[in-house]
């Protein structure tokens, strides 16, 4: 039988599990020690991985396994002859947020990345790629979206993911921060295109939730995980603008004129109670005034003339034929007759 290439080889079909009457998935249960709590099933994939690896291996049958002993003894052989020059090749050293996938002939070595610290390679056969642990964040370009109410606006974000499976995002995918970046932006279309216009302006936290959540279930299978996602910027065409600060401009101008008749209604009301108390005690109208005139004097530097009804005097005040009248009421002229009778 021709042998099978390709990762999907460890997948059993269906038909194949029917077939053989296997119930059960090849791919071990066991949780990864570097995956970490909650992300068990990003642990499949390099299950898989390995598995296919070794079907590879079995299925090549006597003449690769030769061959590749061949070349690790041929090539430890190497090492040994150039003594210590070789060490140049075979001591690796990979930083404390780096990982290490390790290829012997084109296949993983090992179910786990070498790293951090020193590890051996044998020169010629054995190659390696390095993955950093590290958050890395990048923007996502303006996005010209049409939302849900046809009104078109640019919007911008920021996205932090880092790489989980050192394993699964070299083996499953050419490169994983380019294809999150790219899925980032047709995610960040696709979710705004589905609100309104106010949705995006007042439900921003939970649009970002939802686009995070979105973004780390699409990229698990590349071993990414996507930390957190933050909408920097919401931008409306100028007449949009234009026209929403005159709709706000407007409603806060009748909300003032409605505050400000609710304030007359409220004054008329209170000097209706207060006529009807003075009107009860002619007094209180004097005192009224004599509150008026002391609060006016305690301006400095001006000459007030502040007129009093004649009406609010009394008889005491305004003088009589009396001993104890007021003489400064008094007229300096006699009075001029008004009646015929008079003349």
């Amino acid at each position: 039988r021709k042998p099978r290439t390709g990762r999907a080889h460890a997948v059993m079909t269906s038909h194949e599990m029917s077939a053989t009457g296997t119930t059960e998935s090849p791919v071990s249960s066991s949780r990864d020690p570097l995956t970490p709590p909650g992300m068990e099933k990003a642990a499949a994939p390099r299950a898989i991985a390995r598995v296919g690896a070794e079907d590879q291996d079995t299925e090549g049958g006597c003449g690769t396994s030769c061959c590749t002993t061949f070349l690790i003894i041929f090539s430890v052989i190497l090492c040994i002859l150039f003594f210590p020059f070789s060490l140049i090749r075979i001591i690796k050293i990979v930083p404390e947020y780096q990982r290490a996938v390790l290829f012997r002939l084109g296949r993983i070595k090992d179910d786990e990345p070498k790293g951090p610290g020193m590890f051996f390679i044998l020169p010629c056969i054995d190659a390696f790629i390095t993955v950093d642990l590290r958050t890395v964040s990048f923007d996502v370009p303006p996005q010209k979206v049409l939302s849900r109410d046809s009104v078109t606006v640019n919007v911008d974000a920021v996205v932090y993911f880092r790489i989980f499976d050192p394993i699964i995002s070299v083996t499953n995918i050419t490169d994983a921060g380019r294809a999150t970046r790219l899925l980032a932006q047709t995610t960040l279309r696709n979710i705004l295109g589905g609100h309104t216009l106010s949705e995006i302006l007042a439900s921003r936290d939970a649009i970002q939730q939802l686009m995070q959540q979105q973004l780390d279930e699409a990229s698990d299978s590349w071993g990414v995980k996507v930390e957190r996602v933050e909408i920097k910027d919401v931008r409306l065409p100028q007449e949009l603008q234009r026209a929403m600060a005159a709709e706000a401009e407007a409603s806060r101008e009748a909300k003032a004129k409605v505050i400000a008749a609710d304030g007359e209604l409220n004054a008329s009301r209170a000097l209706k109670e207060a006529a009807e108390v003075i009107a009860q005690s002619p007094t209180a109208l004097k005192l009224r005034y004599l509150q008026t005139l002391t609060f006016i004097a305690a301006e400095k530097g001006s000459t007030i003339l502040f007129p009093i009804p004649m009406d609010m005097m009394g008889p005491e005040m305004m003088g009589g034929d009396g001993a104890g009248g007021n003489q400064f009421f008094k007229p300096s002229h006699p009075a001029e007759p008004t009646t015929l009778s008079d003349i």
